[in-house]
């Protein structure tokens, strides 16, 4: 091997940090292909790669140099990552384990095919999602199963409780990349884990209210309130605790609707019902998948429907993530509805930043995005939207806006310092 690939930092940083990537020992103008490729923990090989021509001093810095093809193109440092595609069809990026990093692989090969070229180098780059000093602590108090990461230092620190979409289980990676950040998050399961519900049961959201009392009342997580923050169905969640459940200062929503889905919404003796769908709305798209955009019922009457949580109760202000391209419901139309529903009560107008070409699965930065998988409904996959380069912005943009929202409207919080490209 004959070129050297630098990576800055050097050594193992977080998913959500950006890597430098830097390789020397090239010819002048010298074409080569850089490759990608990791493994999840389900053994599903992700791979991604970009051709280049090094500079006059046989230098390739991925900050200043354009990809000439492949998964993508343009001035893309952290394209290797983003990039990357299953080579299992339908297969969702996730991290299950946040106590073992992802490990990396990169390779430099001479010439522009992305296969058959020689190896002219190699590194190995992991990336973890535990930052230093961070605590992980199981959470099994009376029903609540979760899991809570703690920043380092004595606390006590500003407290999110941090909620999934359909799927179930318990999904730590979010959290634990927020307790990086200054915050005590907890990640929530809700059904299909341990001895939870196998299903979904939104008659019991009492539930929701016995781990918001189980964070309030915990010694390293500083009142009076927590934060919220929800992608798809845990969208809806937060929104509905926000409009019923005391103490909640800040709500995250990222994709979600504020309506109900096929079943009410209850919480004591109240019932909001059910605003349910129509599957013979199902379309397929030019790609042969199902797309499911359109399934739910109209929303007659706008924000005063019956099915729409009040979200006009929330005691703390609600900030909307929407992606434009979201195939699962309409997000914007519904952030939209809630934008009128709040100013029409007297609230002001809410945060609301609608990312174009961003599909469904709005994750931390540089996740791969999911463009399509499984739906536990049609149980086929389905489209869930996005063009990836687009998706990627957006999701290192809307991080950003989450870790500033969440810092100014939960106190304590202080800025970590954060390497930049």
């Amino acid at each position: 091997m004959t070129a050297k690939v630098s990576l800055e930092p050097s050594g193992r940083c977080r998913w959500d940090e950006p890597v430098r990537i830097i390789v020397r020992g090239l010819a002048a103008g010298q074409r080569v292909t850089l490759r990608s490729s990791l493994r999840d923990e389900k053994g599903t090989i992700f791979r991604a790669h970009a051709r280049y021509c090094a500079d006059s001093g046989g230098e390739l810095d991925l900050t200043r140099a354009p990809a000439l093809g492949g998964s993508f193109a343009g001035i893309e440092p952290m394209g290797l990552l983003w990039a990357l595609e299953p080579e299992k069809p339908f297969w969702r990026f996730l991290k299950r384990d946040v106590q073992t990093p992802f490990v990396v692989e990169l390779e430099v090969l001479d010439g522009h095919e992305p296969e058959g070229g020689r190896l002219l180098g190699r590194a190995v780059h992991e990336r973890d999602f535990l930052a230093p000093g961070v605590r992980r602590e199981p959470v099994r108090t009376g029903r609540v199963r979760a899991t809570l990461f703690l920043p380092p230092g004595p606390g006590p620190f500003p407290g999110i409780i941090d909620l999934f979409g359909l799927g179930g289980g318990l999904l730590e990676y979010r959290a634990s990349l927020l307790a990086g950040h200054g915050f005590a998050t907890l990640a929530l399961a809700y059904y299909d884990f341990e001895d939870l519900p196998k299903k979904f049961n939104s008659r019991n959201m009492e539930y929701f209210e016995e781990a918001l009392c189980s964070m309030l009342q915990h010694p390293q997580v500083k009142g009076p309130g927590v934060g919220l923050l929800g992608s798809s169905l845990g969208a809806n969640i937060c929104l509905f605790m926000a409009s019923f459940l005391k103490n909640i200062s800040a709500t995250v929503s990222i994709n979600g609707s504020g309506f109900t889905g096929i079943s009410a919404f209850c919480y004591k003796e109240i019932c909001i019902p059910p605003l349910g769908l129509d599957m013979r709305r199902i379309k397929r798209a030019f790609s042969g998948l199902l797309d499911i955009v359109d399934i739910r019922n109209d929303i007659v009457g706008g924000y005063e429907h019956p099915s729409m949580f009040p979200i006009e109760k929330a005691e703390g202000p609600i900030f909307f993530i929407v992606g434009q391209d979201d195939h699962n419901w309409r997000s914007e139309l519904y952030a939209q509805i809630a934008s009128e529903r709040l100013q029409a009560h007297g609230k002001k107008k809410p945060q609301i930043i609608s990312y174009p070409g961003t599909g469904h699965y709005i994750e931390p930065p540089y996740f791969p995005m999911c463009p399509a998988s499984l739906h536990t409904l049609p149980k086929t996959p389905v489209i869930w939207g996005g063009e990836p380069r687009a998706h990627s912005k957006a999701q290192v943009d809307a991080w950003k806006q989450i870790l500033t929202f969440f810092r100014r409207h939960l106190r304590g919080t202080r800025e970590r310092a954060s390497s930049k490209l």
